[in-house]
This record gives structure tokens, C-alpha cells and sequence, in this order.
């Protein structure tokens, strides 16, 4: 399907072309993807196109039903065009989902992920005036942003040069907006209770995350050494385990923890914790996107394509290093907040 769709078509613009932030007022962001983590790794581009035309609506075109929950507190997100994750199970459905972008005109629609075969037909198939296929040579953008590699970052970048043929370059200097699920003031004040009643103190607390997919789940030997280390290092902070949907724990529920299927509560517990640790996963976007400051351990080499960047969050290799080298690094993260 790639190689199908890789070239079925590209943003043009005619050498007229100009856009004014007053004209667009709905806008259409393709990502037909369920996954936790890919869907919270578009909230920054959903602020940017906030941030550029705050009167415009957004329609997202998503995969299954977290984006509903993800994007509960975004007011400008105003419809949510789902197909399921089970598509011959669910044809129907499946089939209305694509009727639906070619119902309504949109003055924009973005493709979140060049190399998604899905995303750039849902682009080609929505009724809209600008199309942005996310085709931009690298070589023409890259050189311009270090960063331009992080999964998050690089649709953000794309916007903003398509924007700039446009004419529209307001933006194009600001810093690219953080993961970020709106938590209210009520959420995180439920998650502070939901963590007292764990913990039972005012401490401060370290929250773990033992659990990945694959090759990036680390053993149960390799996260009990650094578990044993945690507590002995930092005996004046409690530490918890967060627990996946699977209900597991690489160190034996060893350490007092919380176990929830409601995203927003988690990502409310985590933000009332000092810091978050675990392995690349869905989870440690979650705490990204809690604004906690996040510590993401890599056992590959994906950490600069999917590396937490809100405030006093870091990557560390675990490929080549070991124990001893990334105490020092924790020690700064932890002793900061």
C-alpha cells in the first residue's frame, strides 16, 4: 500500500496561491491510527493549528475510540470521524467513516504521517481546498530545525513551511508545542488524592512504568536491580508502579501501585508525582502529555524520534551504558523537581 500511495499525489500550490488566517475555518487532520501513543503524538500539531487560526474547527480522522478521550478538554476539536480498529468485522461503519470527509469542504487538510498509505488516501479522498500530503524534501526543511527527526515535531515543521508558501509565517519561530491531554484542575485533583491514598504521605514520589511491547521491555532481573537502586538512592521519595491494561509487573508488585483502564486517570495520578520513569511506550508519552517530567529509557536507537521534550524530560540510551551512568543523569531530573 505504500508503494501504491507513496506518489498518488502532492502538495501543489500555484505561484498566486495566498491564504489569510480569517479564511480557515475548518480544518481536517488525518491520522487513521488507534494506538495510544500515536494519537497523543499529535496534540502538537493540533495546538499549532490552534494556535495559527483560533477561530477555525478541527475534525480529526482517527482509528478507534481513544482520540475521543485524548481530546476531551481541546474545545476547537469538534468532530471526531472514527473508523474501527476491526474494519471487515465493522464494514459499515468503516465505509461511512470515509463517506464522512468527502461530506463536509474543509479549507485545510493535513496528513499527519508521510508514510501512512491510509493517511494520504483519507488526504486525497477529503473535499478540501489545501492539501497538505506531508511530501516536503527533507533536504529543503531539515537543515533548518535539529529536531526535525522527532516523530511530533517534523508534522509541526511541515505545517508551518507549507503555511509559509502560503504566506502565512506568524509561527514560524516559536518553539513546537508539548504533548499535552488537557488535564482540569478537577482531574488533578482526584489524581492527588487517588496518589495519597496510595502512598499515604506528602513525600514526593517517583513513578515507574515497568511494562513495554517487545524487544523495548526490559527483563524482570534488569528492572528489580534498578528498582533496588531507586529505593536505596532516593529513600526520602515514595515510589510507585504504574500497571498496563495487561495488569503485570517486571518487579513483582514489589512497590506500591496503581492499576486504572481510564487514561485521563492515570495521566492524573502520574501528574501528581515528581517524575516519571519507563521504557519507550504509550505510557511514557501519557506522562509527557501530563506535563511530568519524564525520564524515557531506550533500549534502541528511536530516542530521537520519539524522545519526551516537555520541560525537564530526557532520553537515555540504555544500549551502551549501564546503571552507573544513568544515576548521575536521574539524580539531576529528580533533584530539580
Amino acid at each position: 500500500m505504500r508503494k501504491l500511495t507513496k506518489n498518488m499525489a502532492s502538495t501543489v500550490f500555484k505561484s498566486t496561491d495566498t491564504l489569510k488566517n480569517k479564511q480557515v475555518k475548518r480544518v481536517l487532520i488525518c491520522r487513521p491510527n488507534h494506538r495510544l501513543g500515536n494519537m497523543l503524538l499529535i496534540t502538537p500539531l493540533v495546538q499549532e493549528v490552534e494556535n495559527t487560526f483560533p477561530d477555525c474547527k478541527i475534525d480529526l480522522f482517527v482509528k478507534g475510540n481513544l482520540s475521543a478521550i485524548i481530546f476531551k478538554n481541546y474545545s476547537s476539536v469538534d468532530r471526531i470521524i472514527k473508523l474501527p480498529k476491526k474494519h471487515f468485522k465493522q464494514l459499515a461503519t468503516y465505509l461511512a467513516g470515509w463517506y464522512a470527509i468527502k461530506k463536509k469542504h474543509y479549507d485545510i487538510v493535513i496528513n499527519v504521517n508521510k508514510n501512512s498509505s491510509s493517511g494520504r488516501l483519507s488526504t486525497k479522498a477529503a473535499a478540501g481546498k489545501y492539501k497538505f500530503f506531508g511530501d516536503i524534501e527533507e533536504e529543503d526543511i531539515a537543515p533548518k530545525h535539529a529536531d526535525y527527526i522527532h516523530i511530533a515535531k517534523y508534522p509541526v515543521y511541515n505545517f508551518r513551511h507549507y503555511l509559509s508558501l502560503l504566506g502565512v509565517n506568524e509561527r514560524k519561530n516559536t518553539p513546537v508545542p508539548t504533548l499535552n491531554i488537557k488535564l482540569t484542575a478537577d482531574e488533578l485533583a482526584k489524581g492527588k488524592e487517588v496518589l495519597y491514598n496510595i502512598v499515604k504521605n506528602n513525600n514526593k514520589t517517583i513513578s515507574i512504568f515497568t511494562h513495554a511491547s517487545g524487544s523495548k521491555c526490559y527483563s524482570e532481573d534488569w528492572w528489580t536491580t534498578f528498582y533496588t537502586q531507586l529505593k536505596e538512592k532516593y529513600r526520602n521519595y515514595n515510589i510507585i508502579e504504574i500497571l498496563p491494561v495487561e495488569n503485570v509487573s517486571q518487579i513483582d508488585f514489589k512497590a506500591p501501585y496503581f492499576y486504572s483502564k481510564d487514561i485521563r486517570e492515570i495521566a492524573a495520578v502520574i501528574a501528581n508525582t515528581s517524575v516519571f520513569i519507563g521504557a519507550d511506550s504509550g505510557m511514557m508519552h501519557l506522562a509527557s502529555a501530563s506535563q511530568t517530567p519524564t525520564v524515557a529509557l531506550f533500549s534502541g536507537g528511536r530516542s530521537t524520534v520519539y524522545t519526551p521534550y516537555n520541560e525537564n524530560s530526557i532520553a537515555i540510551s540504555t544500549k551502551d551504558t549501564c546503571l552507573e551512568d544513568w544515576m548521575p543523569i536521574l539524580d539531576r531530573i529528580i533533584t530539580i523537581v
